[in-house]
């Protein structure tokens, strides 16, 4: 694939996106792990996969990262591309390893038993799998005849589609359960924070069929996928972090 044309400013605006992407994710990771022994032991587990989640998104977007500074050289003429081809696949390899794990990481300090529990995890992680796996061929049209990327976002839409389903509806029972009104809006809040983060996704793939083209698609799409990536991984994480100590200490009373 070759590397599109990119100005001094769009060249900038991805580098700047990529490092304060990585550094969100390495420090979520960092804060998520060392908490992990205020909480109790039943919520233990949803908290290290909230780590586990920043910590695979950390290391592909230093992938990401040195592959963007890679596909571009910076000289006396401005940014010119290089042969090395930018190498976007390592985001949806993040996808595929974190997507289910984030819907797992809400599941887990949810008033579930440990039956329905391991079953939501494996329809919702595999519903997302699949999201993904179709998602991808798509992605790699960015030009020309656009109607492959049309059919494969269609095609990730429906798993899409039962997966907002579920969060918003499929699981109130278990919400309602929650007797602690806070503890019950917590959950609510990663719900809602998690739908509207995912909303964003399938409109930054529709970027190259609204009429982006060159490197202002390739820059949209990154920043759009950063800034999704950010409020889905960190800005849930810091929430499910909320739930767990709210009932740890809901617990300790």
């Amino acid at each position: 694939m070759t590397n599109q044309p990119m100005s001094e400013t769009q060249f900038t605006l991805v580098y700047d996106a990529l490092s304060f992407s990585l550094a969100t994710m390495m420090a979520s990771t960092i804060f998520f792990w060392l908490r992990v022994s205020s909480a109790g032991s039943k919520y233990k587990s949803a908290l290290i996969i909230t780590g586990l989640v920043t910590f695979i998104a950390a290391y592909h977007y230093m992938r990401i990262f040195n592959s963007w500074t890679e596909a571009y050289t910076w000289g006396a003429d401005g940014v010119t591309p290089t042969d090395i081809p930018f190498n976007d696949a390592y985001r949806y390899m993040d996808w595929l390893l974190t997507v289910p794990l984030l819907l797992v990481e809400i599941i887990l300090v949810m008033k579930l038993s440990p039956e329905d529990a391991q079953s939501k995890s494996m329809t919702l992680g595999s519903a997302a799998a699949l999201m993904i796996i179709l998602g991808y061929p798509g992605e790699l049209v960015t030009s020309g005849g656009l109607g492959k990327r049309w059919v494969f976002w269609a095609a990730a839409m429906l798993p899409f589609g039962y997966i907002v389903q579920t969060l918003m509806s499929g699981l109130s029972s278990a919400t309602e359960a929650e007797k602690d009104p806070n503890i019950r809006d917590l959950i609510k809040m990663a719900q809602t924070a998690t739908v509207i983060s995912w909303c964003t996704y399938p409109i930054v793939y529709l970027f190259p069929m609204l009429g982006l083209e060159g490197g202002g698609v390739v820059v949209g799409i990154q920043l759009g996928y950063s800034v999704s990536d950010i409020i889905s991984k960190c800005g849930v994480g810091c929430i499910v972090y909320s739930i767990t100590m709210a009932k740890t200490a809901a617990e300790a009373k």
